[in-house]
């Protein structure tokens, strides 16, 4: 099934733990994401906004919450705004929640439709000193899109500047950082589909196939299992595209000698899994091939070690560059005197590594979360080294997903194969099949 009730309870202590952090007369309020215009009178498949999602488990769009804890009228302490279901809805959209599903869904006692927001809001804040606006703070986004909770923010000002306004970003995302066993049960989950999509490529796979027609490979055995999709626009790259780190167009003949990078993992009850494996087009790693693809596989097998509480992102990072630049140094790539002579802000391995090597994972792909921020049990990550030689058109990246315990981390894509003789075999015997 691919829309995944979320346990009440968990949505329920979800909004528990952030009221808790607000100051006192304060409100906060959270919107569901557009409908985004596509092109005519289409639009784009709806995905719900990560934070209303965690704190409700609505999967709706044009829905509101606010939050109140201690307003004086019990009435306004908890309200969900939705739209009003009607015949004709039902007719040319389908079905909208009802208040009693609303309710059930998301333990939010007080629902309301989205036509008395004006006038609750208008008595909320004459209660309130404080409220909460949300936001995107991904340090590496911007958009021009004007989304809904920041064209709201704009109004809001505007209709009630005395208010003091403030962030809800800091008080949400350390929250979402640490994830709960049913949390962990959906990543796992949307992995597990991540990894049955990687066995049929590794069927599929041979010289003359199109990038794209891996793509429908891996999405075919996303949507026949249940999940809603990819849970980001999947990376399949043969050869040179493999050197390009956020090539999507999946457009190009998978060639005889080549290899095949895919970046790709489903989403699966709003939670992602993000994997990626090479592979030989032909089923068989040249020598040099291997060589390369064994000096990023050392690398992925040191994460055990990093992925520890107390460490952070910023640290993994430097760590592996030390790591690859010596595994680039074995390769032929540069030699040590190289190394000593470089210019120290723009090193040799730069041209051959460029990108971080670890990010959270959780509702979003790249979930919330700062790279200075110590790791602590709970957390979920990736780690991804890669290696990229465009004069020899090879494009290498591995990336597993982890847990982080009080010890050692717990590799979630463990079963999924990544040694270089295990890829080989499967592709053959899977062959063989055909």
């Amino acid at each position: 099934m691919k829309k995944i009730k979320i346990n009440a309870d968990f949505v329920v202590n979800n909004r528990k733990n952030f009221v808790e952090k607000m100051d006192l007369v304060s409100l906060a309020i959270f919107h569901s994401n557009d409908v985004f215009p596509r092109n005519g009178d289409q639009t784009f498949r709806f995905r719900q906004q990560s934070d209303l999602f965690y704190l409700t488990g609505i999967d709706q769009e044009r829905t509101i919450l606010m939050l109140f804890p201690d307003c004086p009228n019990p009435e306004l302490r908890e309200v969900l705004f939705l739209i009003e279901p009607n015949e004709s809805l039902q007719t040319w959209e389908g079905h909208k929640y009802s208040g009693k599903e609303a309710v059930e869904i998301s333990g939010v006692a007080k629902v309301k439709w989205l036509d008395q927001f004006d006038v609750v809001l208008t008595e909320a804040m004459s209660f309130a000193e404080k409220v909460y606006l949300n936001s995107i703070e991904y340090p590496k986004f911007s958009t021009d899109v004007p989304y809904r909770d920041l064209r709201f923010a704009r109004e809001i000002r505007e209709k009630f500047p005395n208010h003091e306004y403030r962030r809800a970003a800091p008080l949400i995302y350390p929250l979402r950082t640490i994830k709960t066993d049913e949390e962990i049960g959906l990543i796992s989950k949307a992995i597990d589909l991540t990894g049955k999509a990687f066995q049929r490529i590794l069927k599929f796979v041979k010289p003359g196939v199109k990038e794209y027609e891996v793509e429908a490979e891996l999405t075919h055995e996303f949507l026949f299992r249940g999940a809603v999709g990819s849970a980001y626009h999947p990376i399949i790259a043969t050869g040179e595209n493999a050197c390009t780190l956020h090539y999507i167009e999946n457009s190009c003949e998978c060639k005889d000698g080549e290899l095949l990078l895919m970046d790709f993992g489903a989403e699966y009850g709003h939670y992602a899994a993000d994997m990626t494996r090479t592979i030989p087009v032909n089923g068989r790693f040249t020598n040099r091939q291997r060589a390369c693809y064994n000096a990023v596989l050392r690398i992925l097998r040191q994460s055990g070690c990093l992925l520890v509480p107390g460490n952070t992102i910023d640290q993994v990072n430097k760590e592996v560059n030390k790591l690859m630049e010596e595994e680039m140094i074995g390769l032929g790539l540069f030699s040590r005197e190289d190394v000593q002579k470089q210019d120290p802000d723009k090193p040799l391995f730069t041209k051959y590594f460029m990108h971080g090597v670890s990010h959270f994972l959780g509702l979003d792909v790249h979930d919330v979360g700062s790279k200075f921020e110590p790791f602590r049990p709970g957390m979920v990550f990736t780690f991804e080294p890669g290696l990229y030689i465009r004069e020899e058109k090879i494009g290498i990246r591995l990336e597993n997903n982890y847990l982080i315990t009080e010890k050692e981390p717990v590799d979630l894509t463990a079963g999924i194969p990544v040694e270089a003789e295990e890829v080989e075999l499967i592709m053959k015997e899977q062959k063989k099949d055909i």
